[in-house]
């Protein structure tokens, strides 16, 4: 299955169920996935091998030319997005590039719409590299993954490339000192001849225990939006959802439901 790809590497704006009226800047290839997790869920397809010497991976310089073109286009025509939002086709942190084009992408946004947020969309694989944990502290929406509360759902669920656990990957999380977002997708169904359900009773306490070690500055959850490469997984109701946004409510941490 190849997935809903995103063929350009700056795209939109689009209209995002949770970021309004997005600018997207997608870092990776455009023609595959490239990612350090392979999600059974994932919008985008199953995860490729590394690309050799980075081919296809588009280049700062490109990089800081297509968006300062295209931000320069929108306030021509008087058209404010409400965020530019590095997401796209894996997981933007992985570029060589992502802390120097943080950078840029901060100066253009003050030359052109100092007004609107840049967001980082993350599976939170990376943050152990200096670099990379301290260009996300400059920016407005840092908002990284966190789909589960116990290892086996962690592992069955995103499926990490290395030796990533979901300790490893909480304890990152807590370095941000609360500056960040969590986004959590809610599912169950098969994989592997194994039922996955990370909305269950005891997975949800779990992972509230997790949330409340990093005290976010606060939660989004959401369902399944488009086709995934498990094609034995569904997508939780809207009625669930709530529910889990209630006990992480009780928890004392602020939740946003996004059906």
């Amino acid at each position: 299955m190849a997935g809903f790809l995103f063929h350009e590497t700056v795209f939109g704006p689009v209209m995002s169920r949770r970021l309004g009226v997005s600018l997207g800047v997608n870092l990776l290839p455009v023609d595959y996935k490239y990612c350090t997790f392979n999600c059974i869920y994932c919008e985008c397809g199953w995860t490729h091998g590394k690309p050799a010497n980075n081919a296809g991976l588009p280049k700062r310089e490109t990089i800081r030319n297509l968006l300062g073109k295209k931000l320069a286009i929108l306030r021509k025509e008087g058209k404010i997005p409400d965020a530019i939002t590095f997401a796209g086709n894996g997981e933007p942190t992985i570029h060589p590039e992502f802390p120097e084009i943080i950078d840029d992408t901060i100066v253009l946004r003050d030359k052109y719409f100092p007004e609107i947020n840049i967001t980082v969309l993350s599976n939170a694989s990376t943050l152990h590299r200096e670099k990379v944990f301290k260009a996300l502290m400059q920016i407005d929406n840092n908002i990284q993954k966190l789909d589960a509360g116990t290892e086996h759902i962690f592992q069955q669920t995103n499926q990490p490339s290395g030796k990533l656990s979901l300790d490893m990957l909480t304890e990152n999380l807590c370095s941000f000192g609360g500056k960040l977002i969590i986004q959590s997708l809610f599912l169950r169904g098969t994989h592997n001849g194994s039922f996955i359900d990370n909305s269950s009773e005891e997975e949800v306490e779990a992972w509230i225990l997790r949330l409340k070690k990093i005290n976010p500055e606060y939660v989004m959850i959401y369902p399944i939006d488009r086709p995934t490469p498990e094609h034995k997984i569904e997508k939780i109701s809207f009625e669930d959802l709530n529910r889990i946004a209630a006990k992480v409510n009780e928890a004392g941490i602020r939740t946003k439901v996004f059906g």
